[in-house]
């Protein structure tokens, strides 16, 4: 038996990876990288709606393209591919879900490196993650945000591997963060105003989250302050933000003193989750 013919095949309506090989007036050979470089066909008239007057516009030799499987002839060992059946958020949703194989990927050869594992034993780790979640990426991702939280759950694994999936989990996966603030105006005029700010500041920021809110409270000077939530995304953090401020001014007019709150504009950043 060939090598070709031990390949896997995709599925009809799959979308795939590719990477252009050759450009002919017919249409565009492409190999697919999930598979194996099995080697695949997209025809000219599946190239994009209407008449294609230059195919180069549309794929180029070397360069990498998202495709859909539109048909397979496995005696012949065929594949027909699309580029105009396949919309713009699923060629997204495609390339992350390619990123992300990837990343798991480098994970799993890091840990392999690192504990001197032979592909069995990681075979096993690997079992024992996909018993509780979808994909190895899906475990990583989790292990990064939550740490020793999340690996609890995972039985049996031995401590020195709980420790370096926590510590290769947390180095190779960035957490994207957004940030969402205001500025408060503050003015407590009883003899205890101070402390009554204070207080009121201090229970937003000891509050526990478990989703990795974190809300800050900066002194600008008086009677301004900067309340500040950082969170994984904006509908989270703008719950969060609401969520403070409704407790701050709630403590404020508790005691008689006058609150106002501007919004800031928001900012998204990448930061490497905390150990």
């Amino acid at each position: 038996m060939s090598t070709q013919q031990q390949l896997p095949m995709p599925d009809e309506g799959e979308l795939v990876l590719a990477t252009v090989t050759e450009i002919s007036p017919h249409g565009v050979y492409v190999t697919l990288d999930e598979y194996g470089r099995f080697p695949a066909f997209l025809h000219i008239s599946e190239i994009a709606t209407g008449w294609v007057r230059d195919i180069e516009r549309y794929a180029k030799p070397g360069q990498k393209i998202v495709l859909k499987v539109i048909r397979i002839n496995k005696s012949r060992k065929e594949i027909d591919l699309s580029l105009r059946q396949v919309s713009g958020e699923e060629r997204k949703e495609k390339i992350i879900e390619v990123k992300k194989t990837e990343k798991a990927k480098s994970i799993t050869e890091a840990m392999k490196k690192t504990l001197n594992l032979d592909e069995q034993s990681m075979s096993k780790i690997e079992s024992m993650l996909l018993d509780h979640y979808d994909s190895l990426y899906d475990a990583f991702d989790d292990i990064a945000r939550r740490g020793r939280k999340a690996i609890q759950r995972i039985e049996g694994l031995p401590e020195n591997q709980a420790q370096a999936l926590e510590t290769i989990s947390v180095e190779k996966i960035t957490i994207p963060i957004v940030e969402v603030r205001g500025i408060m105006d503050i003015r407590v005029k009883a003899s205890d105003g101070i402390e009554v700010i204070r207080g009121a500041l201090r229970s937003v920021e000891d509050s526990k989250s478990s989703s990795g809110v974190q809300v800050k409270t900066t002194y600008l000077g008086t009677p301004k302050y900067r309340l500040t939530v950082k969170a994984e995304n904006y509908k989270v953090a703008e719950r969060a933000l609401q969520n403070a401020r409704e407790k701050i001014q709630t403590a404020v007019e508790k005691s008689h003193g006058k609150f106002n709150f501007t919004r800031e504009g928001s900012r998204k950043q990448v930061e490497s989750a905390p150990a």
